[in-house]
């Protein structure tokens, strides 16, 4: 049994999806206290704005390392939600000075709220079924070697 850059960028793929399950956690939790008036749109957008570009960032590194090993169906399989963060941060509110997508005058309209919290789920779904491929890629990659 040995060790190679594919195991490696799996265990590591493992590792940051892990983190960006606790992002889409947080981001559903936080719409949830929105939704039910339990906080206020200002404290929400201050706590949420600043893990989108760690998030986006954490992603590309898993990908990075993907191109690096050579993991082609990884690597596409993930392409989708990137050109979808690339796209939403460039389609963000008008306005926004600071990085981040949300925008507190903005976030209680309930077409934007839905929509966030849809995102939320879709996101944590796609995390956690990249969590069990990563996991089945890296045991894969240690018996293959």
């Amino acid at each position: 049994m040995g060790f190679n850059l594919a195991a490696a960028s799996y265990i590591v793929a493992l590792i940051c999806d892990a983190f960006l399950i606790f992002f889409a956690i947080f981001h559903t939790i936080a719409f949830d206290e929105l939704k039910t008036d339990y906080k206020n749109p200002i404290d929400s957008c201050n706590s949420l704005n600043p893990l989108v570009l760690p998030e986006y960032a954490i992603h590309i590194l898993i990908n990075i390392f993907f191109l690096i090993a050579g993991e082609w169906l990884s690597l596409i399989l993930n392409a989708p939600l990137i050109a979808y963060h690339i796209w939403r941060y460039k389609n963000r509110p008008q306005g926004m000075t600071g990085p981040g997508l949300y925008d507190p005058t903005n976030i209680m309209n309930s077409d934007t709220l839905s929509k966030a919290m849809k995102e939320g789920w879709i996101k944590l779904g796609v995390y956690l079924l990249s969590f069990f491929y990563y996991l089945y890629g890296m045991i894969s990659s240690l018996i293959a070697t």
